[in-house]
């Protein structure tokens, strides 16, 4: 009896050994991964929260961040930064090469940091995006700030990690005064800020016996690739055409219906991506709308082409570009310049050829067949004092008044009967004197009368 109770006894200590051993190489455990590898902006930002939220979302039993990132903006990287502290899922960092800057600072609020041959972390001083130059006080201030306070949080040096920020900061055996530390992975190891080389995530989850562990590599989803698509330079420009240009039409021929609509939609499609990347503020979208509704006023209330005109153009043209780049309100100091150059150079590029197209295909719109149903052409009668269709060559060198606005269409009198018209480009005001030059299509081509 003995003999076999010592068997069980035996059995049972082997078989825990085995299920312990079997939970020490990771099985069953989820190890999920994404990479930190381009700047840190607010589209990194909403990567790294949609990542995390993934994570969660599977139950991941470690978070692994691949980094190989030269930095970035100073909010985003706080974001990402406090992001990262407040995950209840413990986080690795692997540097696969470089965590510069605003990389050094999120890298620092990992549980643990595990480095590549050859990597560095460090040179985090505060940097403008116009030419690079280190950004005031104030900016460095708050950087050391945040880099102390997060190297105390996770049991780091805060001394080495302001260091890495401010070059008047000297410590002994480590760095002199006028040069900010930036560490080799020896280096890092040495003083606390690296816990070990490794060459790849599969290395190091081999060395906290997770080497059977599920790695989930974070993938965007559909979502996120259809956003990425509207934020192409590209894309944006070919939107602020259809912005532009829809506005322009509606504007000359109210109740059309089709312009305005293509032009709301390619303001939703323009603006909801930059919005969900943090690029787009709601008082930039909301200078934009002003800057239609002066127009508006311009077009329709005032007479003449004024104050209200211009500054609707400035109104539209301004919420387009601030809505492309991260700046904080009328702060650009973290702006890199090509981005402020390239968002600008979109949206004039655009906003001329929409212009050009406008003054182009405005008098062959008049004569297309599928326009006649859908404008004010078939609406109206001769015997209501309207006339609007197969005009006779014998108003050709007729003189006429201006009934509404050409803007470069609307409507003129001629010997009390009112037609469709459209000028050669010009803006001309109600009650001026004009004279016709081709009868062809369904509208007038008229341009002003000189006596």
């Amino acid at each position: 009896m003995k003999i076999y109770f010592s068997a069980l006894i035996l059995f049972l200590i082997i078989s825990s050994q085995l299920v312990l051993a079997q939970s020490d190489t990771g099985v069953d455990k989820k190890v999920f991964t994404f990479k930190i590898d381009t700047d840190i902006d607010p589209a990194m930002t909403r990567r790294v929260k949609l990542a995390l939220e993934n994570a969660e979302e599977i139950d991941a039993d470690l978070i692994i961040i691949e980094m190989d990132t030269y930095g970035g903006a100073v909010n985003d990287a706080d974001e990402i930064r406090t992001m990262v502290l407040n995950s209840t899922i413990p986080i690795y960092v692997f540097i696969n090469k470089d965590a510069a800057s605003a990389g050094a600072l999120i890298s620092i609020a990992t549980d643990s940091i595990y480095m590549a041959p050859g990597a560095s972390i460090g040179a985090a001083t505060v940097v403008n995006g116009a030419d690079g130059a280190a950004a005031p006080d104030k900016y460095q201030s708050y950087m050391r700030s945040m880099m102390r306070s997060t190297a105390e949080a996770k049991g780091r040096d805060p001394k080495i990690a302001e260091a890495m920020v401010d070059e008047k900061i000297e410590i002994e055996g480590i760095s002199e005064e006028g040069s900010v530390i930036t560490f080799s992975v020896s280096e890092a190891e040495k003083y606390g800020f690296c816990e070990g080389q490794y060459d790849s995530i599969e290395d190091i989850l081999a060395s906290q016996n997770l080497g059977e562990a599920e790695i989930i590599t974070y993938e965007t989803g559909l979502s996120e690739q259809i956003i990425a698509f509207f934020l192409n330079p590209a894309v944006s420009g070919f939107l602020i055409l259809i912005i532009i240009g829809g506005l322009y039409f509606e504007l000359q021929t109210p109740g059309v219906g089709f312009p305005i609509l293509a032009s709301v939609v390619a303001v939703f499609l323009y603006f909801i991506p930059y919005y969900l990347n943090g690029l787009a503020e709601n008082w930039e979208i909301l200078v934009f709308f002003i800057g239609v509704i002066l127009l508006a006023v311009e077009l329709f209330v005032i007479p003449g082409f004024g104050i209200f005109g211009v500054l609707g153009i400035i109104g539209i043209l301004t919420g387009l570009v601030l809505g492309m780049i991260p700046n904080q309100n009328f702060n650009f100091d973290f702006v890199p310049a090509a981005d402020l150059f390239g968002a600008l150079l979109t949206v004039i590029l655009a906003a001329i050829v929409s212009v050009g197209l406008v003054f182009w295909l405005t008098p062959k719109v008049n004569e297309w067949g599928a326009f006649k149903t859908i404008t004010l052409a078939s609406t109206q009668q001769r015997s209501e004092g309207y006339t609007s269709s197969s005009y006779s060559e014998t108003l050709n060198g007729k003189t006429g008044t201006v009934h509404s606005r050409l803007r470069p269409s609307g409507r003129i009198e001629i010997d009390g009967d009112v037609y469709d018209a459209y000028s050669r480009g010009e803006f001309i005001d109600q009650g001026a004197k004009v004279i016709v030059i081709s009868t062809e299509g369904t509208s007038l081509k008229v341009k002003k009368w000189e006596a």
